[in-house]
């Protein structure tokens, strides 16, 4: 009764929420996301920063979710983290603030002062918040199997695998080591980088439920009226923005998946070279090269308004059905797409193009891929803040060419030669194990495992002419592929030195010794 309930406020958010109908519209849908729980708090959050696809009114409400989620009380947050590090607090710092300094749907932060004299944040988990994320989760995959069950366009939508895709993210949040570990890898990949600072990890104070960082000052991203006035430069600020996302998925495979508003400040000390400063790392993503392969050549492709190449990647890729004609998913990219070209580069939103993609997906049965789930949600928080802070923003004009570059990057002599040093030790190992595979597949040919059975009268002779050849192809195929094994074993210093050649000379002596 109880996940009926809360299913059904879902549906209803417009209208009365717990018996005050008087309140905004606005109000009453932050509210009720509010107390359906963190995960749907997480997604007003994503909600709140399209604004140019929601109400005024709504989007200034859950722009509220970002940072001003009710805190549990000092109390509650002190008991945790006594019983966690086993001790009065007063033994762990010198200093713990009990007014939590901001609080969100997984776990607030309290201000606080290590021993040394660092100014650091402690981010606690909420009490209860796991057990409350598990009743969530249920009740989403309740929603997503009934919606599979009557709906038929929903399986092409794929919502019990989108589902599923995010358990592995909301779970992962749940653990702050992962967190730390995250925030540690992002600072190494934008070590002295002018675009983006992240806060050093105190990993002597970290535990599964707490985290202690180095405690930054900005200003709120979303503090434009602040921004304005230390007279920041707007343009250059949201073009950054752009820069590190695209760097972050094309250039490290490792991007911040939770950069919303309440997470990003800014470092105005030098107006003219603001400095983005990101916390909260307990949602990250990376793609597998094939995805950041087929992205990055559909971006390109789709600025270039090469739809015949977009095509073609989707169908590569597998986004569509492999027996998709061509010409015709050409035809409806271009269909879609062409109305976003007839607008400056300025105006085109990412956000608009998924949604006409939906167009083309309804037709050509294409799917939702779960692992891509985290950068399309990325990209949107990215281009609202961008829009946010410069309505001018060429989101293109900063992505192409870090995309270009990438792609250069991929082909080069250097790239190819790097990714065969990687694949080197593997390479080795199957090389060691070359020469008994060679002699059981030798073994096969001869015991007649891999002869061509042909059954049809008066063909016998070709049947043992076929198998003499069949046989004699093996050997020389074999005797070949060890010639190559050797030739890369001695080429690559290979040790010990003799196994390259006695692999040599085998080869000789199977393609050029005598056959039966």
């Amino acid at each position: 009764m109880r996940r009926t309930t809360r299913a059904l406020r879902i549906l209803l958010l417009t209208g009365s929420y717990a018996g005050t109908p008087d309140h905004p519209r606005g109000r009453r849908v932050r509210e009720a996301l509010q107390e359906l729980g963190p995960i749907f708090v997480k997604f007003g959050q994503t909600l709140s920063t399209r604004r140019d696809l929601l109400p005024r009114d709504v989007a200034d409400e859950l722009a509220r979710l970002q940072d001003k989620v009710p805190p549990f009380s000092s109390t509650e947050a002190r008991e945790k983290l006594e019983a966690i590090y086993r001790g009065p607090l007063e033994t762990v710092f010198r200093r713990f603030d009990e007014e939590p300094l901001a609080a969100a749907s997984i776990a607030q932060v309290h201000g606080a002062q290590l021993a040394g004299g660092e100014e650091v944040v402690v981010k606690v988990l909420r009490p209860g918040v796991a057990g409350q994320i598990r009743r969530d989760l249920d009740l989403m995959f309740g929603i997503a199997r009934v919606v599979v069950r009557t709906w038929p366009e929903a399986r092409r939508l794929r919502p019990i695998e989108v589902v599923s895709e995010y358990e592995k993210v909301i779970l992962d949040e749940l653990d702050l080591m992962r967190e730390a570990a995250a925030a540690s890898q992002l600072r190494k990949n934008f070590e002295s980088s002018p675009l983006l600072y992240i806060p050093t990890v105190y990993w002597d104070y970290c535990r599964p439920g707490v985290l202690v960082t180095e405690r930054i000052h900005g200003v709120p991203i979303g503090d434009t009226a602040e921004l304005n006035r230390k007279g920041v430069d707007m343009a250059l600020l949201a073009a950054r923005g752009v820069e590190i996302f695209f760097t972050q998925v094309f250039k490290h495979n490792f991007f911040h998946a939770d950069m919303h508003p309440g997470n990003i400040f800014v470092d105005v000390g030098d107006p003219a070279d603001p400095r983005y400063i990101a916390v909260d790392f307990g949602i990250v993503g990376s793609l597998d090269p094939r995805d950041q392969q087929y992205l990055a050549e559909n971006f390109l492709a789709f600025f270039k308004r090469d739809y015949q190449r977009v095509a073609k990647l989707h169908i590569n890729s597998g986004w569509v059905p492999r027996e998709t004609r061509l010409d015709e998913l050409e035809s409806a990219f271009r269909t879609v797409c062409e109305p976003i070209f007839n607008r400056p580069l300025s105006e085109i939103s990412f956000g608009q193009f998924l949604i006409r993609l939906f167009t083309v997906a309804r037709r050509f049965g294409m799917e939702i891929q779960p692992q891509l789930i985290l950068l399309q949600k990325t990209l949107l928080n990215i281009e609202g803040l961008g829009r946010e802070l410069y309505p001018g923003l060429d989101l293109w004009e900063t992505a192409q060419p870090i995309l270009e570059q990438w792609m250069n990057d991929r082909v080069s002599g250097r790239a190819v030669i790097s990714r065969l040093r990687e694949q080197l030790p593997e390479v080795g190992e199957t090389l060691q194990e070359f020469p008994q595979v060679v002699h059981a597949l030798l073994q096969r040919a001869s015991e007649g495992e891999l002869e061509i059975r042909i059954s049809a009268p008066g063909i016998d002779q070709m049947r043992r002419d076929n198998l003499a050849i069949a046989r004699r192809r093996q050997t020389n195929l074999a005797g070949a592929a060890m010639l190559i094994a050797a030739a890369v074993l001695v080429g690559l210093g290979a040790s010990p030195a003799w196994m390259g050649w006695l692999i040599g000379a085998g080869g000789l002596l199977l393609m050029f010794g005598p056959h039966r």
